[in-house]
């Protein structure tokens, strides 16, 4: 109990039994009826003044104990707002620590794409590399003179470049380029092309002989290639710079034979005409 409700109830009970004594003292002056009713009257109030202090005790009591549980919850409340905040105190270190390795993780990714890039683009400046290199090697499609054939890279700049020495007009150092290919590819696509141009170099240097031997081999090796009148033609005039006209009538008979609608037998024709 608290001290104040032990002081009012201390007062309370003061003034009552001062009441009491008025009363007794009073009585001699009153009947005993009289003093015995007021003595009643006083018991009943203080009994029901006493009711009200012991259900003012309870209330106080209550109302104490009430306090005391608030108090407890406010403190159980505080220390779990106390486990709250370390807990979110906690997570958040734990959300920093994941954003920290997620900044490591993205930088690393980032540096990961950047290599693979670097990587794929060597890979890519290899792979020309090779293309470029295995391009030399593989064979490739080539026409000529009516001809389709597959040629090693090699082969055909070999050949262009013997084909340019002879539009120049240097026969001889043609004449070395075309023997030299067709030594080093007997087999090729370009050999009847190399050997009318071979011939006709000859010719060119008056080496009739040879030349004639060359128109030969093309007839030989492709009796039906495009440069073959011109080769028959070119054989009749070889004959003739070298006086066998008998024969060069035959090459002409020839050709006009075996090629009667090509322009080579039509100049065939025109110099029989003339040929005595």
């Amino acid at each position: 109990m608290s001290s104040f409700a032990s002081q009012s109830i201390f007062k309370l009970t003061l003034v009552l039994a001062l009441s009491s004594l008025s009363f007794v003292t009073n009585a001699a002056l009153f009947g005993d009826d009289e003093a015995r009713r007021a003595i009643l009257d006083l018991r009943q109030r203080l009994e029901a003044t006493q009711k009200k202090l012991d259900a003012t005790q309870q209330k106080l009591d209550a109302t104490q104990q009430r306090l005391e549980t608030t108090q407890q919850s406010v403190k159980s409340q505080s220390d779990d707002n106390a486990i709250l905040r370390r807990s979110l105190l906690e997570l958040q270190n734990q959300i920093d620590s994941l954003k920290s390795d997620q900044a490591v993780m993205r930088g690393s990714f980032e540096q990961f794409l950047k290599d693979l890039s670097e990587v794929q683009v060597k890979q890519k400046d290899v792979l020309q590399t090779v293309d470029s290199r295995l391009s030399k090697f593989e064979p490739i499609k080539v026409t000529l003179d009516g001809l389709e054939f597959q040629a090693d890279p090699a082969e055909k700049n070999q050949f262009d470049g013997a084909l340019t020495v002879f539009r120049t007009g240097d026969f001889a150092a043609a004449q070395n380029s075309l023997s030299a290919f067709l030594l080093k590819y007997p087999s090729s696509g370009f050999a009847p092309s190399a050997l009318f141009w071979l011939g006709n170099a000859q010719y060119a240097t008056k080496d009739y002989k040879e030349s004639m031997i060359n128109f030969r081999k093309l007839l030989n090796i492709a009796p039906l290639h495009t440069r073959a009148p011109e080769a028959m033609l070119a054989i009749s005039n070889c004959l003739v710079e070298l006086k066998d006209l008998k024969a060069a009538r035959k090459a002409m008979e020839d050709l006009i034979k075996l090629h009667p609608s090509s322009d080579a037998a039509q100049t065939a024709k025109d110099r029989l005409s003339r040929l005595k």
